[in-house]
């Protein structure tokens, strides 16, 4: 009798789960249907950092046959994904909320909130700022005789694997204040750590960004400011004896 009370609340759990799932995918599907038309501007957009910066005359080209059709919807489902995201947070949210703490559910949901503009924070200073500097230092360090001329499918990967670097680095505050709420370290501790912290900042950026120095640099030096940003947010989050007591008498 005991094994069956005991999958009930597993089979309930997944069933939630699954249910979570399905609205986060439909969520997806509702926005890419409704953007699916503009796959073509929306791929301009994207591309105008590039296509402006050109030498005259030069154009982007396809080298696939397929690529004129695919790479923009391609460009478009990752868009509705990025659009979708508070929703796809809120159902997570949703999800674990039940099983939380009082005091944990009035730290999360401030997280969820957070992160999500960190990262649309860290896409935006991709798009804004280092796009225009790096590409301005591709076309302009082309040897002569060679143009230039990006096929649009490897511009995509290239451009979304940088937005995918700079928005995970730009979470960096929120993952400062989750390990020292979580009593993991301690802002003091991780000050006495900054220079180290300062030498990694510049690997990250090493390994995450392509081979040149200028989006190395520029994803380096957010990383330090946005760690000096979760030290300072980090010291109003430390856990407490008081706060531990509390979560267990709960």
């Amino acid at each position: 009798m005991s094994t069956v009370e005991d999958t009930q609340p597993l089979f309930s759990h997944l069933l939630e789960l699954r249910n979570r799932l399905l609205r986060s995918i439909l969520s997806v599907i509702v926005v890419f249907l409704g953007l699916v038309w503009f796959a073509n501007d929306i791929y301009a957009f994207m591309s105008a950092p590039l296509v402006e910066r050109l030498p005259e005359g030069a154009s982007m080209i396809a080298t696939d046959v397929a690529s004129p059709f695919f790479t923009p919807i391609k460009l478009t489902l990752v868009t509705s994904v990025f659009i979708a995201v508070p929703m796809i947070l809120y159902q997570v949210w949703a999800f674990v909320a039940p099983g939380l703490y009082k005091h944990e559910r009035k730290l999360i949901m401030p997280l969820l909130f957070s992160s999500s503009l960190l990262f649309y924070a860290g896409v935006c200073f991709a798009y804004f700022v280092v796009f225009p500097l790096v590409f301005s230092f591709f076309t302009s360090a082309a040897p002569e005789g060679i143009t230039v001329a990006t096929d649009i499918a490897s511009y995509l990967d290239f451009v979304l694997a940088l937005f995918m670097a700079f928005g995970i680095a730009f979470e960096i505050p929120v993952a400062i204040i989750l390990l020292c709420w979580t009593g993991a370290t301690d802002p003091e501790s991780l000050r006495s750590k900054r220079p180290y912290i300062i030498v990694s900042a510049f690997v990250v950026g090493m390994m995450l960004t392509p081979p040149d120095m200028i989006s190395q640099t520029l994803l380096a030096i957010p990383m330090c400011l946005l760690f000096e940003v979760g030290l300072f947010f980090a010291r109003f989050y430390v856990r407490k004896p008081e706060e531990d007591d509390a979560a267990e008498e709960q």
